[in-house]
């Protein structure tokens, strides 16, 4: 049997560019699939807003992420990266955090070095750990996956503390102590992310925010360009849930004015209908499986 682990490694090691997903929930990565993507990523921000209504300022817990992330990876067959924020804690931490990611059936985790409690990494007043605390975090997920598969992306959000100069230092050392892949976010140049994908020796992502009013942490750079300058992955944490926060509030507008004036209002350009969703939702193949098992008195 073919892992998710084992899917995301052969695309990763194919040379391809790969544009994942940020995703929060069963409609949004059943969509990613739909949509022909190859993988997706989960959003910690988009996760912890949406499960706990409230920002990303590290409240959400081990059990919470893991739990959701174990049924977002078993509803579709695309590989899922989750993002384990710091990893919950100190070294030996980390090293249960892997193993209970892995064992949700998630192909690999993105661990930060940010100190706790963590914050979205585009928010301010961020701090970060000690490279030699974080190498040893990226020893301990080595350590702890049974599958060498499981792929261990080292996130690190120094650049807003240490600048460009101290971000290099850690891509280097992260490389060194076994990281897959290498995300710095909020890189603020494309210059910044060729001199990190240069030094990192290993595979980089980075991110991108479609759809942010004011000047993005990073610039909305071609995919090409980032091809170019050796960029392996982009992700994109916050475009799903901005789409559905916007289509929800375009909605429920409609729901006022409906209130209103008493008259009810097909909107078909703003909704899908039943059928998509029970499509999306492979109801055909449930009622197919309740034909075959379920017995019934004639």
């Amino acid at each position: 049997m073919t892992t998710g682990a084992k899917q995301f490694r052969a695309l990763l090691e194919s040379g391809e560019f790969i544009v994942s997903p940020g995703v929060y929930d069963g409609y949004s990565i059943r969509l990613a699939e739909a949509a022909g993507f190859k993988t997706a990523c989960t959003s910690g921000a988009a996760v912890s807003n949406a499960l706990l209504g409230i920002a990303d300022i590290g409240v959400m817990g081990l059990t919470e992420n893991v739990n959701h992330c174990r049924n977002l990876a078993r509803s579709v067959s695309i590989p899922l990266t989750a993002d384990a924020d710091n990893g919950y804690g100190n070294p030996v931490n980390v090293f249960h955090t892997v193993k209970m990611f892995e064992e949700a059936g998630v192909a690999g985790v993105n661990i930060e070095d940010q100190v706790s409690p963590k914050r979205c990494g585009h928010m301010p007043g961020k701090d970060v750990v000690s490279t030699a605390e974080m190498v040893k975090k990226i020893e301990a997920a080595c350590m702890a996956r049974r599958d060498d598969a499981f792929v261990i992306i080292a996130r690190t959000d120094s650049l807003a503390i240490e600048g460009i100069e101290g971000a290099i230092k850690r891509a280097k050392a992260y490389a060194a102590a076994g990281a897959d892949m290498l995300f710095p976010d909020a890189v603020r140049t494309e210059d910044d992310i060729k001199r990190i994908v240069d030094a990192a020796g290993i595979p980089v992502s980075v991110n991108m925010g479609f759809g942010i009013r004011q000047r993005p942490t990073t610039p909305l750079i071609p995919l090409p360009h980032l091809k170019k300058i050796g960029v392996r992955r982009i992700s994109l944490p916050r475009m799903l849930p901005a789409a559905a926060i916007h289509a929800m509030q375009e909605a429920l507008t409609v729901m006022r004015e409906v209130m209103t004036t008493g008259v009810p209002v097909n909107r078909e350009d703003l909704l899908v209908g039943i059928e998509d969703i029970m499509k999306l939702m492979d109801y055909d193949n449930m009622r197919a499986l309740e034909t075959q098992l379920t017995t019934f008195d004639s």
